[in-house]
């Protein structure tokens, strides 16, 4: 007798049938959902490479300043 811990990967026949059941379920859907994924990973890189020019805009005007003092 199998226990469910012996159970391997699924193989590319089960992949497929797993994908064409999603995309029955979810048909619809999916295109809102990816175009939804598309965005936010462009206002991710957005804001990564902006922050990036921040901290190099920081960095050439650090250089040049005088370090002020923290105060606790």
């Amino acid at each position: 007798m199998q226990t469910l811990a012996f159970i391997g990967m699924p193989g590319h026949v089960e992949l497929i049938v797993l994908l064409l059941i999603v995309l029955i379920l979810f048909g619809k859907r999916l295109p809102t959902a990816m175009y939804s994924v598309g965005k936010s990973i462009t206002e991710f890189k957005r804001g990564a490479s902006e922050e990036g020019k921040d901290d190099n805009a920081e960095e050439s005007e650090g250089s040049s300043r005088t370090p002020e003092k923290q105060e606790n």
